[in-house]
């Protein structure tokens, strides 16, 4: 028997994980999708999986390396200057909480959505049968530089001892050994071996087949124009395929959120930060282990069936072209790491926009004008590493159950 009819909006990760969580809880549920399933962000980023990155952006050290990155030419970080007072609030907010007590703050609300996802994954991958390429073979965040290597000493500790999320410490020929695809003379590494990785694309087909097999009606190509609301309840969304009527309604739009989000009685300060991928064949000394250069910000990852280089940040609006200086500058910066940095053939070029919040928490909960309508939008960087737990929270608030997690810290009321 259903326990009513829900409809998601947004047909990336976290719509699609909350659509699953929904069936499996015995929902009629509906996604619809401007694009189609996981044709956005969720597509071709790096893949993780990943425990390791509890820490917000905010950081003490954050606002002067952002303003040191900014005035470089060719910094991992961009931002377009221009007239637009969304961005800049977001700014302002963002340096305000690069401090120590906010950024333990936030990552003490990281932590339980990464640490729940990081134990969903293996067990859906298995209950529903997704060939997505799962390896559980850590993360390395390498250095080249003895300073940087040893400064980030104080950081593995902080997330030793208060996140229990230890790493594995290799320096010198020590990571060269764990890792040959590295170039001899690096400084070191630190090895997060609770971390995983899967492809993001062989996972979204995946899930499509089973949002199918569960009897999730899926139609893609639909704009959501309005909610059709009766006091402060909605009764159906308005799309360029006609009304759909539910019970409940999740607006899972990423990055796109601001724009669909005027009838929501609250502030939605998430900002579309570009990010960039190449992928590839494999080159013939390819690594074992995805790592992340810290230093450049750039990130590998080796899948059994390609290879993807990855990263940066630009924050210029919603600008669809893809920018060939952003792509080359991952190539550049990966090159001095490894012996081979790329594969060929190169088969895919693309860009995504990461739904950024100020505090690097993620929007979920019911919007203050409408009761039955809830958010699950802004993870930032880890949508991939984030959706199982926020799909199963997002059942779990709309049934009244108990939640796994604590939804408190991630309610769009405290934006105001």
């Amino acid at each position: 028997m259903s326990r009513g009819r829900v409809a998601v909006i947004g047909a990336g990760v976290v719509g699609a994980m909350s659509a699953l969580h929904l069936s499996r809880a015995g929902y009629e549920v509906t996604v619809v999708d401007r694009g189609t399933v996981g044709g956005g962000c969720s597509h071709a980023n790096c893949g993780y999986v990943s425990p390791s990155h509890v820490l917000p952006l905010a950081t003490p050290e954050a606002f002067w390396s952002s303003l040191r990155a900014m005035l470089s030419k060719n910094s991992p970080l961009k931002i377009v200057p221009r007239l637009d007072s969304a961005l800049w609030g977001f700014l302002i907010r963002f340096a305000r909480r690069c401090n120590t007590r906010d950024m333990l703050a936030s990552a003490a609300a990281i932590r339980p959505l990464l640490a729940s996802s990081r134990e969903l994954y293996p067990r859906l991958i298995e209950e529903e049968r997704i060939d997505c390429e799962w390896e559980a073979k850590g993360l390395l965040f390498v250095f080249k530089s003895e300073p940087a290597f040893e400064h980030y000493a104080h950081i593995d500790e902080l997330l030793t001892t208060r996140f229990a999320t230890p790493a594995t410490r290799y320096a010198g020929e020590a990571l060269t050994a764990l890792e040959p695809a590295l170039r001899p003379g690096l400084a070191g590494a630190y090895h997060y071996e609770g971390d995983a990785h899967l492809r993001p694309d062989r996972l979204m087909s995946g899930l499509h087949e089973v949002l199918l097999r569960h009897r999730v009606e899926i139609r893609s190509g639909c704009d959501l124009t309005e909610f059709v609301k009766v006091g402060s309840t909605a009764t159906a969304i308005r799309t360029s395929q006609g009304d759909i009527e539910a019970d409940a309604f999740v607006l899972a739009t990423g990055a796109w959120t601001p724009l669909v989000g005027g009838q929501l009685g609250c502030r939605i300060p998430i900002q579309p930060g570009k990010g960039y991928s190449i992928t590839m064949a494999r080159p013939a000394r390819s690594p074992k282990i995805p790592m992340i250069f810290e230093e450049d910000r750039v990130a590998v990852t080796p899948f059994r069936s390609g290879y993807r280089i990855g990263s940066t940040m630009e924050f210029g609006g919603y600008n669809t072209s893809l920018n060939p200086a952003r792509i080359q500058l991952l190539r550049d910066r990966a090159k001095p790491y490894m012996h081979e940095s790329e594969g060929e053939p190169i088969t895919e070029k693309w860009f995504g926009f990461r739904p950024m919040t100020p505090d690097s928490l993620p929007l979920i909960g019911a919007t203050p004008a409408m009761g039955n309508v809830w958010l699950a939008a802004g993870h930032n960087m880890l949508g991939l590493s984030m959706a199982p737990a926020t799909g199963r929270l997002i059942a779990e608030m709309i049934g009244g159950d108990t939640p796994h997690i604590d939804p408190a810290p991630y309610s769009a009321k405290r934006f105001g």
